[in-house]
């Protein structure tokens, strides 16, 4: 099976062309335009310098969330367009999860993290082993100084990923020794690790319609939250 791979979940934005166990070929960019700029062409470009037309796409895979707000909704409606465009199924794929995956060939536990400002953080735990990532928590949004408390109950080498991975390792301030930053070629998401994550998931089934692939984003905006507080609502 072929498929394209999206990554617009942070400032960073990537696609890849894969087939299973081969890479095909992958675009990378992290500079200051905007998604909405960017993924189009990339995704005309690689396809073109890879001599893979669209036509030969059987699924569309992405990283719908968590992650910026702009960025998931961005990637989301360019899945959903390719996806209806040929009647292709639809993978939606962890943001944190996919960041597990730059790891596979270690033996080690992945915090993966994504800012989720005021001192939060997008956070899943993995522990890879070899060529496997097995989930040890749901994504979810938690206070640095929880994770922090968390991180000390582990004794094996601890691995911060994802582009909140130096935010939440000056928070530690004095780290334990198992607990290091990834480096950098491999600390952000990207969408060769979407495609191998979406692979996983193809074979158990896991694949959706492109009318029920939806933005995962764990909490509500900013806006919305104040707005809620203003009014009383629950968050």
């Amino acid at each position: 099976m072929t498929i394209i791979a999206l990554d617009t979940s942070a400032k960073a934005a990537s696609v890849c062309l894969a087939r299973e166990d081969k890479i095909i070929g992958e675009f990378f960019i992290n500079t200051s335009l905007t998604h909405s700029q960017t993924l189009v062409p990339m995704i005309e470009q690689l396809c073109k310098n890879s001599q893979t037309p669209l036509s030969e796409v059987e699924a569309v895979a992405i990283n719908a969330g968590p992650g910026s707000f702009t960025g998931v909704r961005i990637g989301v409606a360019a899945a959903k367009g390719l996806a209806f465009e040929r009647g292709l199924p639809c993978v939606s794929v962890s943001t944190l999860e996919s960041m597990a995956y730059n790891l596979l060939g270690n033996d080690c536990v992945v915090c993966a993290l994504m800012d989720a400002r005021c001192s939060q953080v997008y956070n899943a735990m993995f522990r890879v082993t070899g060529e496997k990532a097995e989930r040890l928590c749901d994504d979810r949004a938690i206070a640095l100084s929880d994770l922090k408390l968390e991180l000390t109950k582990y004794t094996e080498k601890v691995v911060l990923v994802g582009d909140g991975a130096e935010i939440g390792f000056k928070f530690l301030e004095n780290p334990p020794g198992n607990v290091v930053l990834a480096p950098v070629n491999i600390r952000t998401q990207t969408a060769a690790s979407v495609a191998l994550a979406a692979f996983k998931q193809i074979k158990q089934g896991g694949v959706l319609s492109p009318e029920a692939l939806m933005p995962v984003y764990l909490r509500l905006p900013q806006a919305q939250r104040e707005l809620n507080k203003k009014l009383g609502v629950s968050q």
